[in-house]
């Protein structure tokens, strides 16, 4: 048994998961630095991070190494990646706590209600809303760490200066709106799953 969870967690894409986590005391080191240089490094390494919540699972599947201990460790990795970030930014003052507590609350509602669809025998897919609202918070962390004004290029001929700290804001904002609606429609989806089984039985 030893030797089986030892080979889990030293296969590639469940050590790319612990490098997620690995990562968030790096990240929240640079921020707390809080200048300029650090904060583009910040953003680097916890894109770096975001970037292995994909590899992990594709290599996984590809590779035929999808485990127990995988399946634990990715969501957990993503939520305490998450979690970290927002909480370091609202120390900061780049965020504004109430939409750290709606996005946090938000996660472990739904986490909860998964819990208990998984009890019931029962499977919720995951909706679009829930990817948008994964990928919006991602982007918006993102901008919030990088917090200054830098300039952007396009296709080397236009220079804009972009304020990063108000695009992660709205973009974070956002993403709230996609967590509740993807909240209520996961609700929703777990009733219709009830009833159809209670009209089955």
């Amino acid at each position: 048994m030893k030797r089986t969870l030892k080979a889990e967690l030293l296969n590639l894409p469940n050590m790319l998961t612990l490098g997620r986590v690995a990562a968030i005391p790096f990240v929240m080191l640079l921020i707390w630095r809080g200048e300029a240089i650090h904060c583009v490094m910040a953003a680097w390494v916890y894109a770096a991070a975001t970037l292995t919540d994909f590899f992990d699972g594709w290599l996984a599947r590809r590779w035929g190494l999808v485990t127990v201990m995988g399946k634990f460790l990715d969501p957990l990795a993503d939520k305490l990646l998450v979690m970290a970030m927002l909480f370091m930014l609202v120390y900061l003052h780049r965020l504004p706590a109430w939409i750290a507590v709606v996005i946090l609350s938000r996660e472990m509602v739904i986490n909860g209600l998964r819990s208990i669809a998984s009890s019931e025998g029962l499977v919720i897919p995951a909706g679009r809303g829930g990817k948008i609202k994964t990928a919006l918070q991602m982007l918006g962390v993102l901008c919030l760490l990088l917090h200054y004004t830098y300039p952007v290029y396009f296709y080397g001929l236009w220079r804009v200066e972009v304020d990063f700290a108000f695009v992660g804001l709205w973009i974070l904002m956002l993403s709230v709106i996609f967590s509740l609606t993807s909240a209520v429609e996961y609700f929703r989806l777990f009733f219709h799953a009830l009833d159809a089984r209670e009209r089955a039985a």
